[in-house]
C-alpha cells in the first residue's frame, strides 16, 4: 500500500511542467531501497546506493573545481561507472559531455576544449589507446576507480536547484571531419521530454526494466537510460551490442523496454537462435537514428512481443514524429505524424511551402528543440529556418519527404544525398527499393558521383546473399524500370554496408569508394 501511496506522488511529480532530475531520483532511492537501478557485467547498484554514489561524486566534483554550468568530459565504453559519472555532472549543477569513442585523437582534444571542461573521466582501454600525455591538462579520472576518487561515506554536494534554461548535457555530433559540434540540451528540455515518457511508463503500470545496448554519448540511449531512472525503473548497460547476450539478457532480466537501431534489429532478426529465447516480458520497444525499412519492420512485429514504436527526429530537436508500427500496419513506410506539441512543414529549395504530398525539404519544431550548438552561434543559425511571418525558429530536418493524405511522414532521403543528374532530381530511396527487389539482394545504397556529362550520376551498392550475385544482371533489370534520368551509372558488390556506431549508413565513404572504383563519365 505505502508503495502504491509513493509511486503515486512520484507520478503526480512528473506531470509537474518542470523539475529536478536529481531530486526525483534522489526521492526514487528512498521509496526502491534495495530494488536495482543499474546493472552490468561487473557491477550491479541498488537504488539506495546510487542516491549515495551519485552524491559522493557530485561533491568531489565541486571540490576539485567544477562551476555551476561546467562540463564535465566522459569518454570510454558504457557502464555502471560511466552512467554514475554522467548522473553526478548534473547533480553537482554540471553538464555531461560524453565524448564519442570513435572519434581520432584530434577531435577528442577539440570536443573537450570545445565544452570547457576540467575533468575527464576516461576508462582503462581509451587510456591505454591514448596514452598518458592526452588531455594532461585535465583532472583525469579511470573510470573503473571512481569509487576512490569520490568524497567519503556521507558525503553531500552543495544543494543545486536547476533553472529551467541551465545546461543538462551536450552531445557532441558524429561528424566525420573537423570537430564535432556541441548539441546543448538545457533542463527544460530534457524535463518536456523524458518526464512526459517515464509518467508513461508510471501510467501504464508497466515494469520498467531497460535494456540500453547503443552507446551513452549516444543520444538515441538516453530514451533507454534517463525516463527509465525517472521512473524509479533499473537500467540494464551493454558495453558492447552482441545478439546472444543480448537475448540473454533481456530473457534473465525480463526486460519490458529496450531501445535498438535497425542495424541491431536486423542483426537480431538474422542470430540463429533468435526463437529459442523467452523474450515475453518486452513491452515496449524503441526505434531510431537511422532508416528502418518497412519489411524489417513487418519482420519485427511478427517475432518479438510488445509495442514497437520508431521516433523520427534530430538530436537537435526541430519535428517529432512517431509511428505506432504495432496500430498502423498500413503505414510501415512511414515514420509516422508529428507527436502531440510538434509541427511540420515542407519546403521547396527557395523556402516556400509546397502542396501535400509533393516531397520537400523538411522542417520542424517542438518543445525539445536544442537550446544551439556550444560556441557556434552561426552554425545554429544555418541549422534554422525563421519564420518571416512570426519570427519563430524552425529547424531544418536535413531530410527531403512528403506527407500523404493522413498526415503520415514518408522519407524520400537526406537532403545532402540527393542527386541532380542533368537537371534532374533524383531520389536515392526510388532507386534503393527498386534493387532491392530483386532476388538475392540483402542491402542496397545509392549514392550520387560526380559525371562530366551529367553534372552527377547514381551509383548503386549492394550486399548480396551468400555474396554471390551478377551486378550486371541486376543493374540491367533495375534500369529497365526506371526513368531514363534514373538509371544506375554503376552496381558494385560489397560485404557489408560502412556504418557509424549508431548503425547510420555512412554514404560519404560510398562515395568515396565509388571514385575509388573508376568513378562515371
Amino acid at each position: 500500500m505505502q508503495i502504491r501511496m509513493n509511486t503515486a506522488i512520484m507520478t503526480a511529480r512528473l506531470a509537474e511542467p518542470f523539475g529536478s532530475f536529481l531530486d526525483i531520483l534522489m526521492e526514487w532511492s528512498q521509496i526502491k531501497g534495495d530494488d536495482l537501478a543499474l546493472v552490468d557485467e561487473r557491477r550491479e547498484v541498488h537504488w539506495a546506493e546510487l542516491a549515495e554514489l551519485v552524491e559522493r561524486l557530485a561533491a568531489r566534483l565541486v571540490e576539485t573545481g567544477l562551476q555551476r554550468g561546467q562540463s564535465v568530459a566522459i569518454l570510454g565504453t558504457s557502464s555502471v561507472e560511466y552512467a554514475l559519472v554522467f548522473l553526478a555532472a548534473v547533480r553537482a549543477g554540471g553538464v555531461a559531455a560524453p565524448l564519442t569513442t570513435s572519434a581520432s585523437p584530434e577531435q577528442l582534444a577539440g570536443m573537450a576544449k570545445d565544452s570547457g571542461a576540467i575533468h575527464l573521466f576516461i576508462d582503462a582501454a581509451k587510456a591505454a589507446e591514448l596514452g598518458p600525455d592526452f588531455m594532461a591538462d585535465l583532472i583525469r579520472v579511470p573510470l573503473e576507480s571512481i569509487d576512490q576518487w569520490m568524497a567519503p561515506t556521507g558525503t553531500c554536494a552543495p544543494a543545486f536547484t536547476p533553472d529551467p534554461k541551465d545546461p543538462f548535457n551536450i552531445i557532441y555530433s558524429s561528424g566525420t571531419t573537423g570537430i564535432p559540434k556541441g548539441i546543448v540540451h538545457s533542463h527544460q528540455m530534457r524535463w518536456r521530454q523524458f518526464a512526459t515518457t517515464a509518467l508513461s511508463f508510471l501510467e501504464a503500470g508497466i515494469a520498467v526494466r531497460s535494456l540500453a545496448s547503443t552507446p551513452l554519448y549516444s543520444n538515441t540511449t538516453m530514451v533507454a537510460f534517463l525516463p527509465v531512472l525517472l521512473a524509479g525503473g533499473c537500467v540494464r548497460v551493454m558495453g558492447k551490442f552482441d545478439c546472444a547476450k543480448w537475448l540473454a539478457h533481456a530473457q534473465t532480466d525480463r526486460t519490458t523496454i529496450t531501445m535498438l537501431v535497425p542495424v541491431q534489429y536486423q542483426r537480431l532478426m538474422d542470430f540463429a537462435d533468435f526463437d529459442s529465447f523467452d523474450l515475453s516480458a518486452l513491452q515496449l520497444k524503441y526505434c531510431t537514428s537511422a532508416p528502418f525499412p518497412a519489411e524489417l519492420k513487418r519482420e519485427v512485429l511478427r517475432r518479438m512481443p510488445g509495442a514497437l514504436i520508431e521516433i523520427y527526429s534530430m538530436t537537435e530537436g526541430g519535428v517529432v514524429c512517431l509511428l505506432a508500427c504495432h496500430e498502423f500496419p498500413d503505414k510501415l513506410h512511414t515514420v509516422g505524424r508529428p507527436a502531440p506539441g510538434s509541427e511540420l512543414k515542407v519546403l521547396d529549395d527557395e523556402d516556400r511551402e509546397v502542396p501535400p504530398g509533393t516531397p520537400g525539404n523538411l522542417i520542424g519544431r517542438s518543445l525539445t528543440m536544442m537550446s544551439g550548438y556550444k560556441n557556434r552561434p552561426d552554425k545554429t543559425h544555418e541549422a534554422q529556418w525563421i519564420d518571416p511571418a512570426t519570427g519563430e525558429a524552425w529547424m531544418r530536418m536535413g531530410d527531403i519527404g512528403r506527407v500523404d493524405a493522413d498526415g503520415f511522414v514518408e522519407l524520400v532521403g537526406r537532403a545532402k544525398d540527393m542527386i541532380i543528374s542533368g537537371g534532374f532530381n533524383i531520389y536515392p530511396s526510388d532507386l534503393e527499393a527498386e534493387l532491392l527487389k530483386e532476388a538475392g539482394v540483402i542491402e542496397a545504397a545509392v549514392v550520387g558521383v560526380p559525371s562530366r556529362n551529367w553534372g552527377e550520376s547514381p551509383v548503386g551498392f549492394v550486399v548480396l546473399n551468400n555474396g554471390t550475385g551478377d551486378c550486371a544482371a541486376i543493374m540491367a533489370a533495375v534500369n529497365a524500370r526506371l526513368g531514363k534520368t534514373q538509371r544506375l551509372a554503376a552496381l558494385y558488390a560489397i560485404a557489408e554496408m560502412p556504418r557509424s556506431h549508431i548503425g547510420k549508413l555512412l554514404k560519404s565513404e560510398l562515395r568515396e569508394e565509388a571514385e575509388r572504383l573508376g568513378g562515371v563519365e
